[in-house]
């Protein structure tokens, strides 16, 4: 009856993948630019060196020379002043000079061709993030 007991093995068998393969950076750089040289020649170099296509792509966007990013700064658009619309009922209380009219507002259209319309007692420096946020965009 001894026959009869089962073993979680009864034979063990190692089989050998071949090992992790250390590239330097002048050898990835070398296969890049091997890659980069013409048209459609990133499956054709990965199988001449023996690596994955999607390992080429990688080590082509680490790679990439992209140019320095200069920070965006505002510019300016033409500005149209349209005169306020009359007012039917007569003003109860004198305006001050240096205040805008209640009511007024003025509408900005940025270079991207979005459009902002703002009340014309906005705070100029909020309005100044905003555009900033829309420009980047």
């Amino acid at each position: 009856m001894d026959r009869h007991k089962h073993r979680a093995f009864e034979r063990l068998e190692v089989v050998e993948r071949g090992r992790r393969r250390r590239w330097s950076d002048e050898e990835k750089l070398r296969i890049v630019l091997e890659s980069l040289a013409g048209p459609r020649l990133v499956s054709a170099t990965a199988r001449r060196h023996g690596i994955s296509r999607s390992q080429l792509v990688t080590w082509r966007r680490a790679f990439r020379v992209e140019p320095p990013r200069l920070p965006r700064t505002p510019t300016f658009v033409p500005a149209i002043i349209e005169p306020a619309p009359a007012e039917t009922e007569p003003q109860l209380e004198e305006p001050r000079p240096d205040a805008p009219a209640p009511g007024s507002r003025m509408e900005i259209i940025l270079a991207c061709g979005r459009r902002i319309v703002v009340g014309a007692d906005v705070d100029g420096e909020a309005l100044g993030r905003v555009v900033a946020v829309l420009e980047r965009r």
